[in-house]
């Protein structure tokens, strides 16, 4: 699995928080600041923004998709131990 990133981004933070919080392993890839300057995020999403996740043949280029994809998918792996604490 395969997450564009920025780090200073408010929609990647949540889509980390989630991969962390279920446990997954997955290869950040840090993106550069400026959009125009994302290729390869565009050949891979044709869109510039991110997040975008890669798991195996999926894409998923926002956060409205990558979080309830995670949830669905890999939610009940690794127990939800986080999930109900304070």
């Amino acid at each position: 699995m395969k997450l564009y990133n920025l780090e200073a981004c408010p929609y990647c933070i949540m889509v980390r928080e989630k991969l962390d919080a279920l446990g997954l392993s997955y290869e950040k890839i840090e993106v550069p600041a400026w959009q125009s300057a994302r290729e390869e995020v565009f050949e891979i999403s044709g869109q510039y923004t991110v997040p975008v996740l890669v798991d195996g043949d999926l894409v998923f280029d926002d956060e409205e998709t990558i979080l309830p994809y995670l949830e669905e998918k890999y939610g009940h792996e690794k127990g939800n131990e986080a999930a109900g604490t304070d």
